[in-house]
């Protein structure tokens, strides 16, 4: 970073051009949050390196590597609760966004470092039986190999075949969410087929499923229907030879560069041309990040939406023009409204699905085409909040009544007033002028003696208008009774009606 060293941006432009001094800008600026991290939340420090990113998608591809080789060297780090903190920051934040990149190597690497200093327990207890079993099982995958290989040949399919084995903290993890023992999985290592084209993906699908009785719910094809963060690959599970279920990934080799090294893998560009790698359509994503960072101001609730937002499978349906909404699993309607505007969400009071009158909490499915039915008198409702499932929408909402929240401040604000009246020292002259202010539709908030003198008593009044009208009749009627007062005070002067009033009873 620029802080390290006695370079300054201005050196760094001369000597590598503007595009690399802004992103080693950008990742400065990342390192020097990163310094106070420990008074910070980790929300507060997800919400500042979003924003810090926003503009170059890069300067967080760079951020994530030198995060990973801080990882690599964490054992420099001799407080062990600096350590642990680190880790546990990169578990949550960066091993996340490098997964929704696309970055599964990288992902991999930082998520089993951050385990090594978090639960290192567990991870070498798991680690020791990924050792046991692969031993075990060496000559039945070698089998195994040699037969897909011979089965794809016979059909003229040439591929490369490797070996999968899942990490120690993605066992760890399936372990904990299925509440099953590590001898209970089945899936710890499988097949992964490499093929020239689409084609050939599909092709040797149908060849196992015809040898091979496929196990069933384990089916799934990310090439039509991609994951969030662009993954594309054909998973499948079969009941091999040796009547043991077989885990197979299929996929073309410019898959599986994307699925090892993600948006890293995209860059192909002339270096020439500026590269905004935000423009890019499949990294939206980011610019949605940004637009709830942005608007919110609680850091918890921002992460909390983000996190909905990067993580969930997707859906696509279409606005009754034919755009396409792309949108996560078991969204409704109501996310597909604020995923077309903020407005449409807000005004929403119904839909209809593929023609069809349907609740605004209904599911929507692949291929639904959605009319949302607004009215401009209409708001949207808190109880949309556990419902929805997309981070825009459930931002939308909550902003939507914190602004209505902020107004309805504003507007009681402007109408508190103080006014100073001077009474006769008389019986019952305090309840008089109490009564006259009830009879006007005024509301006391406060009332207190402020001096004295032989025949007169001085008495502030805070009082709180809800019609500047009554306002304006109870000092007429105080002029008429000739009772001194004076307006010392008024919480929205800028308010011209206001003005004229206190411009037109002005006293001497």
């Amino acid at each position: 970073t620029i802080e390290d060293t006695y370079a300054t941006y201005e050196t760094i432009k001369n000597e590598f051009g503007e595009e690399v001094a802004d992103l080693v800008e950008g990742v400065t600026k990342i390192s020097v949050f990163e310094n106070t991290a420990a008074s910070n939340s980790k929300a507060e420090n997800f919400r500042k390196l979003i924003l810090a990113t926003s503009k170059d998608i890069r300067v967080l591809l760079v951020k994530i590597a030198d995060r990973l080789h801080n990882m690599r060297t964490i054992d420099a780090i001799t407080k062990e609760e600096k350590r642990k903190r680190i880790a546990q920051e990169t578990m949550e934040i960066y091993a996340p966004l490098a997964d929704r990149m696309g970055m599964h190597r990288i992902r991999d690497e930082l998520e089993d470092l951050s385990f090594k200093i978090l639960n290192n327990e567990a991870r070498t207890l798991i680690k020791n039986k990924l050792d046991e079993i692969k031993e075990d099982k060496k000559d039945t995958f070698e089998t195994l190999s040699l037969e897909l290989t011979e089965l794809l040949n016979d059909h003229k399919i040439y591929a490369e075949i490797y070996g999968r084995e899942k990490t120690p903290f993605s066992i760890w993890r399936k372990v904990q969410k299925k509440r099953v023992s590590l001898e209970q999985i089945t899936d710890i290592i499988g097949f992964r087929i490499i093929l020239n084209t689409v084609d050939d993906c599909y092709k040797t699908l149908g060849i196992f499923h015809k040898k091979w009785n496929c196990v069933p719910g384990k089916f799934k094809d990310y090439i039509s229907s991609p994951k969030i963060n662009g993954y594309k690959s054909i998973h499948t599970s079969v009941i091999g030879p040796n009547q043991k279920p077989i885990e197979i990934q299929i996929r073309t080799m410019s898959m599986h560069e994307f699925a090892e090294r993600g948006i890293a893998s995209h860059w192909q560009y002339k270096s020439s041309e500026k590269f905004n790698s935000v423009s890019w359509k499949e990294y939206d994503w980011l610019k949605d990040l940004v637009e709830i960072i942005e608007k919110n101001e609680n850091p918890e609730h921002s992460y909390e939406y983000t996190k909905l937002q990067m993580f969930q499978e997707n859906v696509f349906c279409f606005t009754p023009k034919g755009s396409v909404i792309k949108l996560p699993k078991d969204a409704t309607p109501i996310d597909f409204a604020y995923a077309v505007h903020t407005t449409i969400g807000n005004s929403a009071i119904g839909c209809e699905i593929n023609g069809n009158k349907s609740e605004l909490q209904s599911i929507l499915r692949n291929g639904d085409r959605v009319n949302i039915i607004t009215s401009k008198n209409h708001s949207p409702s808190l109880h949309w909040i556990p419902i929805t499932k997309t981070g825009k929408a459930r931002a939308a909402i909550r902003r939507y009544w914190h602004d209505k929240g902020e107004q309805k401040e504003e507007r009681i604000k402007k109408y508190n007033t103080t006014l100073w009246i001077s009474l006769p020292d008389k019986p019952g002259q305090l309840g008089d002028i109490t009564t006259l202010i009830g009879d006007h539709k005024l509301n006391i908030s406060k009332v207190e003696m402020v001096g004295k003198n032989p025949n007169y008593i001085n008495f502030k009044f805070q009082l709180i208008i809800r019609d500047l009208k009554n306002f304006t009749n109870f000092i007429a009627e105080l002029k008429q009774k000739n009772i001194k007062f004076k307006i010392i005070r008024h919480e929205e002067k800028r308010n011209a009606f206001t003005q004229k009033i206190l411009k037109y009873f002005k006293k001497d």
